[in-house]
């Protein structure tokens, strides 16, 4: 996923192809209540906002029916190692006025819906059937559900050599990583159907791509290619020099360039072995890609599957200084891909590693501009969806 900043940004510049999904949902009696589920949500301010803003749009399809609105409920769901504490502590009370919704709706300052978490995979079922009236869910279907076993293993065809994602890599893993996408869509796809109302939709954005070539990844490529494949390289390549300071509790183990002091010099802070085995769960689409799952899944109808204008994949304040250039790019690596690597490698490592990522970025800093030029004009695309089994 896109930093919480970053994702905040681009979803309320598509608030319009929202309000065209929600036109469309089939509006029930007033008695029935109305369920809304954002799968993969973030921990932050903005999943609040979007689920207001499609109660309000429902609120006002009803009031424009002449009916009273409903009652309302948001299920925020993501995998448990998500920060729902934070995300519970931003809603806003529930407001409570003798039952009335009306009151709940029009009452400043608090939310006039129930709220609730669910933990789990949207690889799986997590709700009843027949319950949530609009799934939505916005930069989380490019995350895979695993990487795929061949492309770890040294015998395949598949193995991603010399590589820690599949932007440039061979033609065997990126088949593998589009089975393994192709695979999760489509379980993600038979879950939803068992669970949406009859007349419900779904408004999916994730990263994507404009190329018929898996191998070209798009804005991910951008964050996951040359330069956070050459900082891994340079973990793998780098002499260092080792050395034991006395501390009172005990030896600690510094490292330098193996220019500078006396110890012992060894190649590298991780060995080849060590870079090969991590890879970025990550694989970005093209419309045929999802057309294929959704034609061969026969469980839903596509209203609307197109690529549309998005933000750049990170944000530079200040772009004509190359070291501010840098720590955007390393930023926005870390803010994706941190804990990954925090528990690949380890804490300090990963320190090393996102270094060389925003110093390799910073002495690119131009032609990296450039490319993010071209990528905030292409790279993400939108499933509007109507249930087709019922």
């Amino acid at each position: 996923m896109a930093p919480a900043g970053d994702n905040a940004r681009h979803a309320r510049s598509m608030l319009h192809l929202l309000k065209e999904t929600l036109d469309g949902v089939q509006v029930n009696p007033p008695e029935v209540p109305f369920a809304i589920a954002d799968l993969g949500c973030s921990s932050g301010s903005n999943t609040i906002y979007i689920v207001e803003v499609i109660i309000e749009h429902i609120r006002e399809r009803y009031e424009a029916s002449g009916y009273k609105p409903p009652e309302f409920s948001a299920f925020f769901s993501d995998l448990p190692s998500n920060d729902f504490n934070t995300l519970f502590q931003l809603i806003p009370p529930l407001a409570s006025y003798g039952g009335s919704m009306e009151k709940c709706l029009a009452a400043n300052g608090h939310r006039s819906y129930f709220a609730a978490g669910v933990p789990g995979s949207f690889y799986r079922r997590l709700f009843p059937a027949r319950s949530i009236d609009v799934f939505y869910s916005a930069f989380s279907l490019h995350w895979l559900s695993q990487v795929p076993e061949s492309v770890s293993e040294k015998r395949s065809g598949a193995y991603n050599k010399g590589r820690v994602f599949i932007h440039g890599a061979e033609e065997g893993t990126t088949a593998a990583y589009k089975k393994q996408f192709q695979a999760d869509l489509a379980e993600f796809l038979r879950a939803r159907s068992h669970e949406m109302k009859m007349g419900g939709s779904m408004f999916l954005v994730c990263l994507g791509r404009t190329s018929a070539d898996p191998t070209d990844q798009g804005g991910a490529g951008l964050l996951f290619g040359t330069h956070f494949q050459d900082a891994w390289d340079d973990l793998v390549q780098e002499l260092v020099l080792i050395r034991l300071i006395a501390a009172k509790d005990g030896p600690i183990l510094a490292t330098r360039p193996a220019s500078h002091g006396i110890g012992k010099a060894i190649q590298g802070l991780i060995t080849r072995e060590k870079r090969d085995d991590f890879n970025i769960p990550i694989y970005a689409p093209s419309l045929q890609d999802f057309e294929e799952v959704v034609e061969a899944n026969g469980l839903f109808t596509v209203n609307k599957l197109e690529v549309f204008k998005g933000g750049s994949p990170l944000v530079v304040n200040q772009p004509d200084d190359p070291a501010e250039v840098g720590r955007a790019l390393a930023n926005s690596c870390r803010s994706v891909s941190g804990v990954l690597v925090d528990a690949h490698i380890g804490e300090w490592l990963s320190e090393e590693l996102f270094s060389r990522v925003e110093s390799r970025a910073a002495s690119h800093a131009e032609e990296l501009l450039e490319q993010l030029h071209y990528f905030s004009n292409n790279q993400r695309f939108r499933i509007n969806s109507d249930s087709k089994v019922l």
